[in-house]
């Protein structure tokens, strides 16, 4: 009897320790914080926190800047969507993985690619520790791998709604069929209702979704297709812009006379219009008009969203990242595009909010989209993840740590690389040419000094912190727009 009673206690003992630990496990998952992920495709830096450009008007920008940290030079590791958006689910960089152009979303990780075979996404680290998983719209690539959010909004195809006929571009302009791809660029007042948009339909998704209650802290991504062409936005958007007070950004004629010929042969867009072009037939004002409406848009999209979360239970515990994949080029170095090593291609908006975060802070330090990855961790109180190649922005946004330092690199296609630092501009090419700006003298990147002495010493410091490794391209990323992108990787992957 007496050994039966002393298993009865062991045993009691033991299912409430086991309960007792339960509930601390489940007391930790309640003060993780909750995460909005939130993607904005082709969105520059000409945001109110940021830039302010042309009187843009975003307001519920300004509101997230006021609530967290603008990082206001904050720079893309590829100047196009497929391998911008790879970098930061894997938190490797386009060096390492040889994911140089657009790669399906189920052909990142696989068995042959061995830099991302057994890489755990960024989403899936949060379940992985804990989280519901959710995502709607543009977050890798097309959307997402099969199955990787618990829950999945998907995307709507393609970036319309398209009217029947295009307002102004025919998508090759001068481009020919069979070398170059179709673009979808285009602009113009279109459709009627922001309630046709796919954009408004994935926040719908989003704001139905913040009302539910969880029992466990959430992941939610929300990948914008705005700002990316077609520039169609309801009529209504583009009237907060009248054309007569519409800047353009700055532009020299013959600015690329002292570009490398790697440098011009990334550069050749037939297929977009040409600043030329824009200028001769009056279109260039109505270009950015597009634009800024379209960030407009996105801005009340962005208030939604803001608005949802505030009224919900999650308003005080939840992290929100709002990031852009690029830049993107209104008329600057000749064409309207991102596709470039240069400033405006390669950089793009980054704002934090959240629990422990300074509120209306702005850095100026150069950081990488790569960081992405490791800050939501940390901040989320989650165990570091050690493939990560990025390094965390939270000490920099508490305590201003590593400014100094700090710097961001960019990589476009095999060993073509540019990083930013202390205010200068260094890209080197596969076949050794170089450009080097100091942006303090020349801040719209108009003169090549590479050959100048006076800066023979910065610039072999730069070079000192390029990239090692140079992964041939991945055999299932590809980039056909471009002639140059197709050569290379038939070159260095040996399938002439």
């Amino acid at each position: 009897m007496k050994n039966t009673q002393l298993l009865v206690l062991v045993a009691l003992v033991f299912i409430f320790s086991c309960n007792n630990e339960k509930k601390k496990d489940q007391k930790a998952d309640d003060a993780k914080p909750n995460v909005l992920f939130i993607a904005v495709d082709d969105l520059n830096t000409w945001i109110s926190p940021i830039d302010n450009f042309s009187n843009v008007k975003t307001p519920n920008f300004d509101r997230l800047a006021s609530m967290g940290v603008t990082f206001t030079n904050a720079h893309v590791q590829a100047p196009l969507c497929g391998p911008s958006r790879a970098s930061i689910m894997t938190g490797l960089r386009p060096s390492t993985t040889g994911i140089y152009g657009m790669t399906p979303d189920n052909k990142i990780r696989r068995e042959g690619n061995p830099a991302t075979k057994d890489i755990t996404f960024l989403p899936e680290y949060f379940e992985n520790n804990g989280y519901h998983t959710m995502g709607i719209g543009k977050l890798f690539h097309i959307h997402a791998p099969d199955s990787l959010f618990n829950e999945s909004g998907g995307r709507v195809k393609g970036f319309g709604p398209y009217p029947e006929k295009r307002f102004v571009w025919d998508g090759f302009g001068k481009g020919i069929r069979g070398t170059h791809g179709r673009t979808s660029t285009d602009w113009g007042a279109f459709p009627e209702q922001d309630s046709l948009m796919p954009d408004h339909q994935s926040v719908d998704w989003v704001v139905e979704r913040l009302n539910r209650k969880y029992d466990k802290p959430f992941f939610m991504g929300l990948g914008f297709l705005r700002v990316h062409v077609p520039l169609y936005v309801p009529q209504k958007w583009f009237d907060l812009h009248p054309l007569e007070s519409i800047e353009t950004p700055p532009y020299l004629v013959d600015d690329l006379k002292d570009i490398p010929p790697v440098g011009i042969q990334i550069n050749d867009l037939p297929m977009m219009p040409s600043t030329e072009w824009a200028k001769e037939s009056g279109e260039w004002k109505k270009i950015v008009q597009a634009y800024l409406a379209c960030m407009s848009y996105v801005d009340y999209e962005l208030g939604r969203v803001l608005d949802a979360l505030e009224n919900s239970e999650y308003g005080d515990n939840t992290v929100i990242v709002l990031w852009s994949d690029h830049g993107y080029r209104l008329g600057e170095k000749g064409t309207f595009a991102k596709h470039a090593l240069w400033e405006t291609a390669t950089k793009a908006p980054l704002l934090f909010a959240g629990p422990n975060l300074p509120k209306g802070k702005k850095i100026n330090a150069p950081v990488e989209m790569l960081s992405l990855y490791p800050t939501l961790i940390e901040l989320s109180g989650i165990p570091p993840y050690e493939r990560n190649e990025g390094n965390s922005l939270v000490a920099m946004m508490q305590n201003d740590e590593g400014l100094d330092e700090a710097r961001a690199i960019t990589t476009f296609g095999m060993n073509n690389h540019a990083i930013k630092m202390n205010g200068y501009r260094y890209i080197r090419y596969e076949d050794g040419k170089e450009e080097f700006y100091n942006h303090s003298e020349d801040p719209n990147e108009w003169h090549n000094e590479a050959g100048n002495p006076k800066y023979k010493t910065k610039i072999d410091e730069l070079k000192a912190l390029l990239p090692k490794v140079n992964s041939k391209w991945d055999s299932e990323s590809n980039y056909t727009f471009q002639p140059y992108f197709v050569e290379q990787k038939k070159r260095v992957n040996g399938t002439e």
